[in-house]
């Protein structure tokens, strides 16, 4: 598949080296330039581009930087991306840590639904609750015991099923979180977030969460 991932941080970069590693045809974008992804590409053979230049031609786009820089993201971004593209956003919202307040996110809306508003193309959540050690070294072959099982929510059933056999070919189980409005469920500060759950301790722990967000996961007056 040719995959575009716009981001090259903890979780970009590990998701860089994991599918090519597994044959994809991926190229990789960060804000400061393909100069600055030398390493990574020597290291993973992906092509380092710009970010108007990632979606290009691309079956999979991967947006994976902070909350805060998705509205400065070009407004035309998925136009050169083929026309059935599925778009991952595996973002979360850290208004202390970093993000600030965004105040639609503060007020209810699921960060990727504020996230596809801003970028004006479906998304499908995925790869937010696992830390990017566990994602780059802990996948498994199907069937293997204590498989970690990865939520991944989405309005559109076709794009979310691209998601969902991505999850499974990385070793990991994918467990069908719903629509983007339930995506919530799966946001920091939630049972799933941070774990390694099974498939069934991820069900579990997406119906046992609240919408009510930890103090440490909303913003503060000074933010």
């Amino acid at each position: 598949m040719k995959i575009a991932i716009i981001g090259a941080g903890n979780i970009g970069g590990t998701l860089t080296r994991r599918l090519t590693a597994l044959g994809h045809d991926v190229s990789v974008a960060n804000s400061r330039g393909p100069d600055t992804l030398t390493d990574l590409v020597a290291e993973t053979g992906a092509r380092a581009v710009t970010v108007s230049e990632a979606p290009k031609g691309a079956q999979l786009v991967i947006v994976t930087i902070p909350e805060k820089r998705i509205p400065e993201l070009p407004d035309d971004l998925f136009a050169p991306a083929t026309a059935d593209a599925v778009v991952v956003d595996t973002g979360n919202y850290y208004p202390r840590q970093r993000d600030g307040s965004i105040a639609a996110i503060e007020q209810g809306t699921p960060e990727s639904r504020w996230v596809e508003e801003q970028l004006g193309h479906p998304v499908v959540k995925a790869f937010n609750n696992i830390y990017a050690e566990h994602l780059l070294e802990h996948g498994r072959p199907a069937g293997s015991e204590g498989r970690i099982a990865l939520p991944v929510a989405g309005d559109d059933q076709v794009a979310k099923d691209v998601v969902l056999a991505l999850v499974d070919e990385l070793g990991f189980d994918p467990v069908d979180a719903g629509g983007l409005d339930d995506s919530w469920r799966q946001q920091p500060g939630t049972p799933v977030y941070g774990t390694d759950f099974d498939a069934e301790g991820v069900r579990q722990a997406l119906a046992q969460a609240s919408r009510d967000r930890p103090a440490e996961f909303t913003a503060t007056a000074t933010t």
